[in-house]
């Protein structure tokens, strides 16, 4: 295999985990609280991604922040081409949980992040694992329809 095929068959794969986690993480959501749940990683909760993305003043802030988004967003990306591919899927359920991104910059992304995160209370946010918080937020403003 050559190292284009080997990093594409990574990134599919990252991106399947990516968007397994995401469903599961929603699902747990939508559950009642079970003891079980395993914390969200306080490393990168919502709270800690929002707190990196307000230091617009601070480029290695804004350079991780913008990584972290970046990665959250092609990772989901490449779960739901990954799962099109593999998995039979009704008509347009691949465009349902698509997300529409043509043209937009990332600094809009995280602002759009930044400001739905300020509506919610900061005990919220650190419970929220930050994958979830993002893809929440593209999925308000930039959902295909």
């Amino acid at each position: 295999m050559q190292r284009n095929d080997l990093r594409g068959a990574a990134r599919a794969a990252t991106g399947l985990l990516m968007a397994a986690a995401l469903f599961a993480t929603l699902a747990r959501a939508q559950a009642p609280a079970q003891p079980d749940v395993p914390p969200v990683d306080p490393t990168f909760s919502a709270w800690s991604l929002v707190q990196l993305c307000q230091h617009k003043n601070d480029n290695v802030a804004q350079g991780e922040c913008t990584g972290a988004v970046r990665g959250i967003i092609h990772g989901y990306q490449y779960g739901v081409l990954f799962l099109g591919q593999r998995v039979s899927m009704p008509e347009g359920e691949t465009r349902n949980v698509s997300l529409c991104l043509r043209g937009t910059s990332v600094s809009s992304i995280v602002d759009d992040f930044v400001g739905d995160a300020r509506q919610v209370s900061d005990d919220a946010l650190k419970r929220t694992p930050a994958e979830v918080a993002v893809l929440g937020s593209v999925h308000a403003h930039h959902a295909c329809s």
